[in-house]
């Protein structure tokens, strides 16, 4: 594809040929673990073993590639997965980490872990300049970022922490989970590498797990990164690989319906009498407004709010709505809401407030989600 198409079509063609056995359009699925030797011992058409290689996750790993303007991709089995093999990559004993205040809570897990070998970390906020610079430590060798944070929606400016952290010799990896590449390629402004949690929107129909990191060709570890890949096994199935590439021929068309839908529930949030703050960026009045503009072209399809009435009344709203579902996850076409503070991924441990809800808008008609959200509201 010429360096100039558009997002639309490279979701939709991007690591997809014709069958050349078949001519099927749509990529068969290999499910096998061997693959033959030539006669002279060596593998001549690219794979040799299933946790190595697969037709299914080179496929997916050029199209998330492609997507994010990235030079290589590697697929893992979940996005903690991913997020695990880029921190044993660039972390060694006696490292430090700066992470957002806001952040999921899976990689503050998998970092409290590493402390066990000697890695320190801190979280800040990472959306004052002044703040993260007074941060930086003399060992501190990873900036994590998130493009949109969990679950409070806080934009970071990529493209100015890029530039700190490569001033100071650290490494800088983006989470790039909520507002995918439809919304923000975070290698363009100087990211090292990109992370995503692909269960999310990038396969976008919550029926398959998996994760994700990008480089660019030059990545000074991309080598380790596809040692671990392959020494852990943490690889998905070609079945998860095909599932996930089929979603991202949607991607673009997804995430503006998720994203319309998202901001018209948070207006209609914002003026509810029952709701005490929204968090969304692309509100009117939202603090990260004016750099969310500036940043990104969307604000993807996650709203959270707090519930006036503390937890009790917050649980009350989520366990009245009949279209929302009650469940852990986001980035799918079914609606979600979820109570933080009491998630078992998200709220133990941390500073959340305790009548916080997180939505993941899906794909219904935004009208329908509203009256909704309205019914339950007023009805607690």
């Amino acid at each position: 594809m010429r360096a100039s198409t558009r997002i639309d079509t490279v979701a939709v063609r991007a690591g997809h040929d014709v069958d050349p056995g078949t001519g099927a359009i749509t990529e068969p699925i290999t499910m096998s673990v061997s693959f033959e030797r030539d006669a002279d011992g060596s593998h001549s058409r690219g794979y040799h073993y299933g946790a190595a290689g697969n037709p299914n996750r080179s496929a997916l790993e050029r199209a998330l590639a492609a997507l994010e303007g990235g030079g290589e991709a590697l697929a893992f089995s979940s996005g903690s997965a991913a997020i695990s093999a880029v921190l044993r990559a660039v972390l060694s004993p006696g490292a430090h980490v700066l992470l957002p205040e806001d952040v999921f809570q899976g990689t503050a897990r998998l970092l409290k872990r590493l402390s066990e070998w000697g890695v320190e970390h801190d979280a800040v906020d990472m959306t004052s300049m002044e703040t993260l610079g007074r941060a930086f430590k003399p060992n501190t060798a990873l900036v994590w970022t998130e493009t949109l944070s969990n679950p409070l929606l806080k934009v970071a400016d990529i493209g100015a922490i890029a530039s700190l952290a490569h001033q100071r010799d650290a490494v800088h990896v983006v989470d790039n989970t909520f507002a995918t590449p439809m919304f923000h390629q975070p290698l363009a402004f100087g990211a090292n590498y990109v992370v995503h949690s692909s269960t999310k929107y990038l396969s976008g129909h919550g029926d398959v797990v998996g994760g994700s990191v990008i480089f660019s060709d030059s990545a000074p570890l991309a080598e380790r990164l596809r040692e671990l890949q392959w020494i852990d096994g943490a690889v998905p199935s070609p079945f998860d690989c095909w599932l996930t590439h089929r979603g991202l021929k949607t991607l673009p068309c997804r995430m503006r319906a998720h994203a319309a839908n998202a901001v018209r529930i948070a207006e209609f949030l914002a003026t509810h009498p029952h709701v005490i703050e929204v968090y969304h960026p692309g509100l009117a009045g939202s603090p990260s407004r004016t750099d969310a503009a500036s940043l990104l072209s969307g604000y993807g399809g996650v709203v959270s709010f707090r519930v006036a009435g503390g937890q009790r009344r917050a649980l009350q709203v989520a366990g009245a709505v009949t279209l929302f579902r009650r469940a852990t996850s986001l980035g799918a076409v079914d609606s979600l809401i979820q109570h933080q503070a009491s998630s078992p991924t998200h709220g133990a441990g941390t500073s959340l407030p305790d009548d916080l809800l997180r939505l993941s808008v899906g794909l219904e008609h935004a009208e329908d989600l509203i009256d909704d959200l309205d019914q339950a509201l007023n009805s607690c």
